[in-house]
């Protein structure tokens, strides 16, 4: 038995949950979201709350994956979802233009990530980042995104991080007497 998928997802107010064959859709003040579902799960929506129920009456491998996407979503047009990252680095710098994220990072040229719909980006101090939106897929991939455009280095922690992420520098090499 699923822990995760006999629970149920609560509706906060202003969501609006609808299922039509197998596909999920969300409404709420942040946005509109819509997936499909894996066909060993069904979705039922009572008022005020969503159940997710496998068909047959052996376990789901896909019981609390479903439920745990549905709650994203049910989540993210409630709340939405936010990332930090932080530029760490001499003359690292960022700024939005318009619909794209233009990135110093200590490369001949600028690197320019084109921001997409449904997502904001916002630069504060000009060395953090701030990625909102009501997909947390969306989210963490265009965060994972602009972080491989240049990872922090081990020796001195330079480079592109998540604001909570801790890196563990390596000791240098020293010179022998």
């Amino acid at each position: 038995m699923s822990r995760i998928g006999k629970a149920p997802i609560k509706l906060p107010t202003g969501v609006e949950v609808s299922v039509d064959a197998g596909v999920v859709t969300v409404n709420g003040p942040k946005g509109t979201l819509v997936r499909s579902t894996h066909p060993s799960v069904d979705v039922a929506v009572d008022e005020g709350s969503v159940k997710i129920v496998p068909k047959t009456d052996d376990v789901s491998n896909f019981w609390g994956l479903t439920r745990s996407l549905v709650n994203n979503m049910v989540v993210g047009v409630s709340t939405g979802f936010e990332k930090k990252l932080s530029l760490i680095g001499v003359g690292y710098r960022a700024q939005v233009k318009g619909k794209e994220l233009h990135l110093t990072l200590g490369y001949s040229h600028p690197v320019v990530y084109p921001i997409m719909d449904g997502l904001e980006m916002s630069v504060e101090k000009n060395t953090i980042v701030t990625i909102k939106g009501a997909d947390k897929e969306a989210v963490g991939q265009a965060a994972a995104n602009i972080r491989a455009f240049r990872k922090p280095e081990p020796y001195h922690g330079k480079g592109v991080r998540y604001l909570d992420e801790r890196i563990i520098t390596k000791v240098g090499k020293s010179a022998k007497k």
